[in-house]
């Protein structure tokens, strides 16, 4: 019968561990592990030597636990940390490889010229780029110059920008019944065909000009194929009897015949003045232009010996004498006035060279 085992004192209770380990039982008849703890069943190795058993130090399992409670956790004392249970960590599934390319790509790499060794070879290779610096010199100036002369081709003597007398537009201002428009169109058809950069403006303005009738003309290209000109006719103030043939001349303020009838207009004055009296007849017609139409209508004739002693005579028989050219806009006002009263009821003559005291009689 073997002695009684003295009653073992408790265990001091480890301090909580981070993570908890399971407890293992090994059987009786698995070999024990150098590393693994005795067994509290167990007879000491002393006593199976035949010596005296000696009271077995309590030691502690391996993991912290008591082999009386090994069946169950031990409870915290009362206020003592709570052991956290950490879970065990699963390894993270790898990711597929990414495929590595079998071949590295190809990077092109431009090797400057190997620069000549010798001094011959370099003086060579300076001639060479000298020559070809200066062909490219040659062919970038020959090609300047073709291209230049294709384009003065183009402009000069192409039919690109040829002018189509057709597409004439033609403006007259002023009495259009004094101007031919036909012999505009002869002026313009004599150039037709010639390209607009090379048409002389001035020397077809002047042709224009000659055109009975005209007083001022303006002539202007109509890209790509017209052209436009503008006349102002010449408008007649008056007429006078032809030289050297029968009928009436017409001319203008200017004296510049504009036209030619065989009988005066009823609306036009007529006027006489010695031939070649320049300045008689300017001093008359610009005495005839100046009148109000209201007045100018009931002129008949228009006469003078010298430019400061014109004299009208009325359609009536009224004669007016009028003077010089001079105050011409205050004569035509007080002649105006006194034709509208009862002040020249039976008279014949009616003097307005001195506007401010005129005469009655």
């Amino acid at each position: 019968m073997s002695p009684s085992r003295p009653g073992r004192p408790p265990a001091p209770r480890p301090a909580p561990a981070p993570r908890s380990r399971p407890v293992v039982r090994r059987s009786a008849d698995a070999p024990a592990s150098p590393d693994a703890p005795a067994s509290p069943d167990a007879p000491d190795a002393r006593s199976a030597a035949g010596q005296a058993p000696e009271q077995a130090r309590p030691t502690a399992p391996r993991g912290g636990r008591d082999p009386d409670h090994a069946a169950g956790p031990v409870p915290p004392p009362p206020g003592a940390a709570r052991p956290v249970v950490v879970p065990p960590v699963h390894p993270v599934a790898a990711l597929p490889a990414r495929p590595v390319p079998t071949t590295s790509p190809t990077l092109a790499v431009r090797v400057p010229p190997v620069v000549s060794a010798t001094s011959a070879a370099r003086f060579a290779e300076r001639a060479r780029r000298r020559r070809t610096l200066a062909r490219r010199q040659v062919l970038g100036i020959v090609g300047a110059v073709v291209a230049l002369v294709a384009v003065a081709w183009v402009l000069f003597w192409s039919p690109v920008l040829a002018l189509d007398a057709s597409a004439l537009t033609l403006e007259i201002e002023g009495a259009g019944t004094v101007v031919a428009s036909d012999d505009v169109q002869a002026v313009v058809d004599a150039r037709d065909g010639t390209p607009l950069p090379r048409l002389d403006i001035g020397r077809l303005r002047a042709d224009v000009l000659d055109v009975p009738g005209v007083r001022e003309a303006s002539v202007a290209r109509d890209w790509p194929h017209g052209l436009t000109v503008t006349i102002v006719a010449r408008e007649p103030v008056a007429a006078v009897p032809a030289e050297g043939r029968a009928g009436y001349a017409l001319l203008d303020e200017e004296g510049v015949q504009v036209g030619h009838v065989s009988d005066a207009p009823a609306d036009l004055p007529v006027v006489d003045v010695p031939a070649g009296e320049r300045r008689t007849l300017h001093a008359v017609l610009t005495v005839v232009e100046q009148l109000p139409p209201e007045l100018a209508t009931r002129v008949a004739s228009v006469a003078a010996r010298t430019q400061d002693t014109v004299s009208m005579e009325l359609r009536g028989g009224l004669r007016v004498d009028w003077g010089s050219s001079s105050d011409t806009e205050l004569k035509a006002a007080v002649l105006t006035t006194l034709l509208g009263s009862d002040a020249v009821e039976g008279a014949k003559v009616v003097d307005v060279s001195a506007p401010r005291m005129p005469i009655v009689r």
